[in-house]
């Protein structure tokens, strides 16, 4: 999301006054161009990295400059705030860009955008515009400060790729009242939707020698978790946070699906557990689970790593006893608003023993209560262990806040999830592995390609669900008389490729988002003594092909390396022959030309080559006889 705020400002007084430009952006954005406009000249400012900014921020200050500072402002925002001074009579415009990508939460996208200017604005208007190559799915914009009667305002016209929302109240509607001068326009904007998804590896886009890829698969069935809730009791919890705990848990407790598997562990300076081991979340147990929760009290001192340890055990146990699904997701929910200062408080020491207990087989997520907590030391352990930390706000929505969190993680789709591109096309990738891919949310991988010109290339996709994918089913079967197309004996539904025919000459098939294949028909004089009509197969764009290609053709897509030598007069004058020197081996062969059809189905392009004899013993690997089968569609 590019967003671009605009302010401008009149001094109308007799004397020059300082004019103040404050804005909230979100904690994800990064400003990308601050400007300011005073009587027609143009100021246009330096975006430093933070450290680098405080620094210059303080010095500029102090001696009279004009500079502005991005300072955290509540949850999810952060406030920029710059002033000037004005000339009497004179305006200045302030121009603020910033940029930011949007997370998909809970099946959505969110753009936020903070409104408080304090007074009546003479031209006010919010204008979005959206562009969405896969199509848009749904869209819904509103404002927490918009009435009833400003409902009418907020204007969206919707179509296929394309979306545009507008806000744009007079002075008149923004008053509180009738003649008052105070507004109503105070609070957020915000704009949520979501894209339409096909069922493919999903949407990759291509910029200028960059591509981001984005990955959301629909309608795949939620694996089934075994989660361990570690919650602390210490004295600190006492009062409202222990209440809101409790609060969440019950609410997060019914969420759980019959076939998750859940632990409760309780710590203070000791430990203890609702039962010793992994239980089946059926009504009865969650039930029971329930009424223990609400008896949980409060007292003592923080001691993390034992509390931590214990669930660990626990899931390992499960895995150990075959209690819980094979094809499972474990993780850890901790939640605490303490520093450990009983047992182990040696925080990196904590940090390593719970990394090296986990060992890559567990998920840990950190929910840290107020502003006590060591939010870092929770902050590194998740990322330690392929999960994230939370600050949960003290205030009257903390229950909200925690239930909206497992929300996020309540619904695993996948786990090991590995995004691959191909070596030689990619490089300076960000992190293409994932432990785990939640029911709403998105993957997105960026990387450099190394040929700017390319407009595709191969992806795959490795990960784990609750079944195992079988094969497409899709059957193509090409004679040099007819095409057959079907699936499992039926005719087929093609979602996976585009088929391309010219009649009596050639087929093109593509696979969706890959590779292409086109199958010409050869056809010879229908008196030629021995020669008849044949078909010929050619592969474009063979970089899309996987690393792990085989086959008779598919062992050559990624070049063999070889030498020839000895030239020397073969049968025919115009075509020597040679040795070759290929995989450890001397082959005999000979020159001649072959027509490359895939550019020029009709004609073809005269190109240069060398044939093997002995059918390609020594160059293909094994024996030719190993590639022959008495049917297309045969297995060995």
């Amino acid at each position: 999301a590019h967003t671009v705020i605009t302010s401008s400002a009149l001094n109308k007084a007799n004397s020059s006054q300082e004019v103040f430009f404050e804005v909230d952006l979100p904690k994800t954005a990064f400003i990308t161009n601050f400007s300011m406009s005073i009587e027609g000249q143009t100021y246009t400012g330096e975006v430093k990295e933070k450290e680098k900014a405080k620094k210059q921020y303080q010095k500029a200050v102090s001696t009279g400059q004009t500079a502005g500072l991005v300072k955290a402002s509540g949850r999810k925002m952060e406030k920029f705030t710059v002033s000037v001074n004005i000339a009497a009579n004179s305006n200045v415009t302030f121009i603020l860009t910033h940029e930011e990508l949007l997370q998909r939460k809970l099946g959505q996208y969110e753009i936020m955008t903070r409104v408080k200017p304090k007074q009546l604005v003479q031209h006010f208007e919010i204008v979005a515009d959206i562009y969405e190559p896969q199509g848009i799915a749904f869209l819904e914009a509103y404002g927490t400060f918009i009435s009833n009667e400003l409902l009418p305002l907020v204007e969206k016209t919707v179509s296929d790729k394309k979306a545009h929302i507008s806000f744009c109240p007079t002075l008149d509607q923004q008053r509180k009242c009738l003649g008052c001068e105070g507004t109503l326009i105070d609070g957020d904007f915000f704009i949520k939707y979501d894209v339409n998804r096909a069922e493919t590896i999903g949407d990759i886009q291509i910029v200028n020698g960059y591509f981001v890829h984005f990955f959301a698969p629909s309608d795949l069935p939620r694996v089934p978790k075994n989660v361990v809730f570690v919650i602390d009791r210490s004295g600190s919890m006492s009062g409202i946070k222990m209440k809101q705990t409790k609060e969440a848990m019950l609410a997060i407790l019914n969420d759980l699906a019959e076939d998750d598997y859940f632990g409760i562990v309780l710590f203070d300076s000791s430990i203890s557990t609702w039962k010793e081991s992994l239980t089946k979340a059926t009504k009865e147990n969650v039930s029971k689970a329930q009424q223990f929760i609400q008896g949980i009290t409060v007292s003592g001192t923080t001691n993390i790593n034992d509390a931590v340890m214990k669930a660990v055990d626990m899931i390992m146990k499960g895995k150990r006893d075959k209690k819980v699904p094979e094809r499972s997701v474990s993780m850890v929910i901790l939640m605490t608003d303490g520093m450990p200062n009983s047992g182990e408080s040696s925080v990196p020491q904590i940090q390593e023993n719970v990394l090296l207990a986990m060992g890559g087989n567990m998920t840990l997520f950190c929910l840290g209560f107020g502003d006590d907590v060591d939010y870092s030391f929770l902050d590194v352990m998740s990322r330690q262990n392929k999960g994230l930390a939370r600050r949960i706000y003290e205030g009257s929505d903390a229950t909200v806040q925690l239930q909206g969190f497992y929300e996020e993680v309540a619904s695993p789709l996948l786990s090991e999830v590995d995004l691959r591109y191909p070596d030689n096309l990619v490089n300076s990738l960000t992190t293409s592995h994932y432990k785990q891919l939640f029911n709403g949310s998105e993957i997105v991988v960026a990387g450099r390609l190394t040929d700017y010109s390319l407009d595709n290339f191969l992806v795959e996709v490795f990960a784990h669900g609750v079944r195992n994918r079988q094969g497409l089913g899709v059957r193509l079967e090409v004679t040099t008389h007819d095409i057959t197309v079907s699936q499992d004996g039926k005719q087929a539904k093609l979602f996976c490729m585009d088929l391309q025919v010219t009649k009596d000459r050639s087929l093109t098939v593509t696979l969706r988002d890959s590779v292409r294949f086109v199958v010409i028909l050869h056809k010879v004089w229908k008196q030629h003594p021995y020669h008849q009509d044949y078909l010929g197969f050619y592969t474009l764009d063979s970089h899309l092909l996987s690393p792990s290609v085989h086959g008779l053709l598919g062992q050559f897509y990624h070049g063999v390396q070889f030498e020839v030598k000895d030239m020397r007069p073969g049968e025919v004058p115009e075509k020597p022959d040679a040795t070759m020197l290929v995989k450890g081996q001397e082959l005999t062969v000979t020159r001649g030309w072959q027509r490359d059809f895939r550019w020029d189905v009709k004609n073809g392009e005269n190109i240069p080559c060398w044939f093997i004899h002995s059918n390609g013993n020594g160059l293909i690997d094994g024996n030719h006889t190993d590639y022959i089968m008495s049917g297309l569609f045969k297995t060995v």
